[in-house]
């Protein structure tokens, strides 16, 4: 399952961009999107989908 990002909460910092080992996310209309085609929850390259992780609101980075 992907994550999704909670448009209402984001502020748009990108701090979660950098994160990304799949480069899933992107900017769309003012705030940040993370594509469920790529996005693998960081599988592979991290414990925890670093989007979550590094986000400085909670819960704004969620399961789709």
């Amino acid at each position: 399952m992907a994550y999704k990002i909670v448009a209402e909460l984001c502020t748009s910092c990108g701090a979660c961009e950098l994160e990304c080992p799949n480069s899933a996310i992107s900017i769309s209309r003012f705030t940040w999107v993370i594509d469920p085609a790529k996005c693998t929850e960081c599988k592979g390259f991290h414990d925890q989908p670093q989007c979550a992780t590094v986000c400085p609101v909670p819960d704004t980075c969620v399961p789709a």
